[in-house]
């Protein structure tokens, strides 16, 4: 596979509604979009799910675009690529971290690969399901009764699992009285880091609540103190912005640092660390769960596909476009009917990109040709 042709588009779509978690409130959503062109003319579709501020984690969509521009692009133009396995094993393995910059460029390789085979992206991961299970996010709202009825709206459109962004002064009466209102639904808490073991009390308390988990409740760096915090919790922790690479989950596997790993496309590096970080999992009893970033249809196409896999056993965030964009970027856009999604069969992420929806909401474009 010879790419000649790589675009570069600074997007910005706007959020139906405001989402607040503990790192601060989101309008709007401006990421890169990339398309990597082959010398056969077919188009390969990924997006950078790294955020305008270095909140989440270091990369921002400034340093995204320049380690694409600078590094990662010239090394795609300038080479022919077998597989997709072959971009971080081979031609990205010297460039430290930037791990969402890398997977942006290599799930459009990996798109096109599987437009090139003619299959669907499902099938050249490896995926075996037909439909996923999905649950949705739920940021911090003004009030405990406006959560809850955004959990009513929810549990009517069929969403299997309920993810409750906490922090301190927002997490133990929220979870009490949710819990009083719907005793049963699947739930969890999404801490985003915001605790301490200081704060070791306030987050065992969560046990009395039946959770499927608290995610990431201590540092983003952190796996240790995690492994004292999981020891004594009933409760399973899952561990996301701790986890960039395998050896980041092989570590924290072998320490207990957790029971649950959520997958992050973007946060490891792309799809083929993706499915290693499967693989791995799946031979120790870990189950997965595939997180989103607010990410347009091009992304989310990505996470239905690797969320196929048979050890993403827990519902994950791809919830349906409708919930967060006016419009979306692609044909037809992500639907969920009875909290499942559909994994298309069609060749390449089974989604195709609305040109007309990426102009309109396109701020600029920087085209890379090859030499």
């Amino acid at each position: 596979m010879k790419i000649k042709k790589v675009i570069l588009r600074h997007m910005k779509l706007d959020l139906l509604h405001p989402f607040t978690t503990s790192f601060g409130t989101e309008y709007d959503r401006e990421f890169i979009l990339l398309e990597a062109i082959s010398e056969d003319g077919i188009s390969g579709w990924a997006e950078s799910v790294a955020m305008l501020d270095p909140l989440y984690n270091e990369e921002t969509l400034k340093t995204n675009w320049h380690i694409l521009e600078d590094y990662l692009i010239p090394i795609v133009l300038n080479n022919e690529i077998n597989h997709p396995d072959e971009i971080s094993e081979k031609y990205f393995s010297h460039i430290r971290g930037n791990y969402m910059a890398k997977a942006a460029i290599e799930g459009a390789i990996w798109d096109l690969y599987a437009k090139q085979e003619n299959i669907s992206l499902s099938t050249a991961l490896g995926g075996t399901k037909k439909e996923i299970e999905v649950g949705v996010s739920i940021g911090i709202q003004d009030s405990i009764d406006s959560t809850i009825h955004i959990i009513e709206n929810r549990l009517a459109e069929g969403y299997k699992r309920f993810k409750l962004k906490i922090k301190p002064g927002w997490d133990l009466e929220l979870i009490d009285k949710v819990r009083k209102v719907y005793p049963t639904i699947p739930l969890m808490a999404d801490a985003n880091s915001a605790y301490t073991l200081s704060d070791m009390d306030q987050l065992i308390a969560l046990d009395d609540y039946n959770l499927m988990m608290i995610e990431q409740p201590l540092a983003y760096n952190d796996i240790i103190d995690h492994a004292d915090l999981q020891e004594r919790m009933k409760t399973p922790i899952c561990l996301d912005e701790s986890i960039h690479s395998l050896e980041d989950a092989r570590k924290a596997i072998k320490l207990g640092s957790c029971k649950i790993i959520n997958i992050k496309i973007g946060r490891v590096g792309g799809l083929t660390q993706s499915r290693k970080i499967h693989d791995l999992c799946q031979e120790n009893g870990i189950p997965l769960w595939c997180g989103g970033m607010l990410e347009s249809g091009i992304g989310r196409a990505h996470n239905i596909a690797i969320t196929s896999l048979p050890n993403f056993t827990l519902p994950g965030d791809t919830a349906a476009s409708a919930l967060y964009w006016a419009e979306d970027i692609i044909e037809p856009e992500v639907t969920v009917e009875n909290g499942m999604i559909t994994v298309p069969t069609k060749p390449g992420i089974g989604y195709d990109p609305h040109m007309q929806n990426i102009e309109k909401y396109t701020i600029s474009t920087k085209v890379y040709n090859k030499n």
